[in-house]
Formats: C-alpha cells, sequence, structure tokens
C-alpha cells in the first residue's frame, strides 16, 4: 500500500498551531480516561477489563503517530502524577508499576504503531484497517503479558492465562467498533471537503 502520510487529523485540520496541537493531545488523552472508566474487575487476575483499548486505537490511527503517542503518553504521566483517570479512577505512580503497568506503556507504544500505518492508509478501509488495529493490540499485549509476568513472577502459560485470554473476546469486539468507526470518519471528512470545493 503506497505511503500517504495523511491521517484524518490531517484532512480533517490541515496545518494546525502549536496550542491546537496540543489541544488535540489533551483530548486524545481525555478520551483514553473517559473510557477507562468503563472497567470490570475479573477475580482471577489483576487486570481489569476496560475500554482503554479502543480509544488508544482510534487515538493513535486519527491523530498520527507522534500526536498519537503523545495522547497516551499524557494519559499515563497525569495518572502516574495523581490524576484519577486510569480504571476505576485508581491514580499514582504505583499502578504503573503494578501487574497490569505493561498494558499502560503497551498503549504508548501501540498508538505510535497504529498512527504510522494511518498514515501508509490503513484505516481507510474496514479490512486493512483490522490490520492495523490488530498489530497494536498484539504491541499492547506484548508489554502487557510480559511485564505481568515478571511482577507475578509466574511463567508464560500462568501470564496467558491471566492477562491474554480472558481479553481477546472484547478486545475484539472494541477492535470491530474501531475499524468501523475509522472509514466512516473518512467518508465523512472527503464528503466535508468535496462540499467546501463545490
Amino acid at each position: 500500500m503506497a505511503a500517504t502520510t495523511l491521517t484524518l487529523r490531517d484532512a480533517y485540520f490541515g496545518r494546525l498551531s502549536l496550542v491546537r496541537s496540543a489541544a488535540l493531545i489533551a483530548a486524545g488523552a481525555g478520551l483514553i480516561s473517559l473510557c477507562a472508566q468503563i472497567s470490570f474487575p475479573l477475580p482471577f487476575t489483576p487486570v481489569p477489563v476496560t475500554g482503554q483499548t479502543f480509544a488508544v486505537l482510534l487515538v493513535g490511527s486519527a491523530l498520527g503517530p507522534l500526536e498519537g503517542m503523545a495522547s497516551a503518553t499524557l494519559y499515563v504521566a497525569v495518572g502516574a502524577l495523581g490524576a484519577p483517570v486510569f480504571a476505576d479512577h485508581s491514580h499514582g505512580w504505583h499502578v504503573v508499576t503494578s501487574a497490569s503497568g505493561g498494558y499502560l506503556v503497551g498503549f504508548i507504544a501501540a498508538a505510535a504503531v497504529t498512527g504510522t500505518l494511518a498514515e501508509h492508509g490503513w484505516d481507510r478501509r474496514f479490512s486493512s484497517n483490522i490490520g492495523a488495529l490488530l498489530t497494536g493490540n498484539v504491541v499492547i499485549y506484548v508489554f502487557g503479558v510480559v511485564w505481568l509476568a515478571h511482577a507475578l513472577h509466574v511463567g508464560g502459560t500462568k501470564a496467558l492465562e491471566y492477562g491474554l485470554y480472558p481479553f481477546v473476546p472484547g478486545d475484539l469486539l472494541k477492535m470491530y467498533l474501531a475499524a468501523a468507526v475509522l472509514p466512516i470518519a473518512w467518508r465523512y471528512v472527503g464528503h466535508r471537503s468535496r462540499n467546501r470545493l463545490g
């Protein structure tokens, strides 16, 4: 697929001032924070089911690698500094260093990856968007499961039982929702551009 170096953010807003770019980054962090509050604890693992991955993949794809990564980094940073933005309004550095902290770090990497793929046009169609978002999910899982195994001192099998298998069905649903939203947004941007030119 040919590189387009164009994301939804570029197509909709064009060139932005530093202030407006910072506002978009803050809005992305706010969306991740909001979706984090959709949280369901599981009795057999310290990692809750949340809406965070949906928001992270959406923000990364829409804003591109730099601003998407900046949004995820801002989210993790303000939570670590004490803002109640993590799942179930939790906060503090101890959350970042806990058994579930790897997922938070993975959000930053996943936003960069999905943003890069979006720059290359992967978010334009549902089929290619699924591939981009699946790649982002895998990045989150790699960080999260490896971190969890180290924090809980468990082997690979247990780490997968605690940190991967229970989350696959929900993450597939969130991935399909995000994969449907982005092409619709692109159609809206194209329609808006045609109206302006007409």
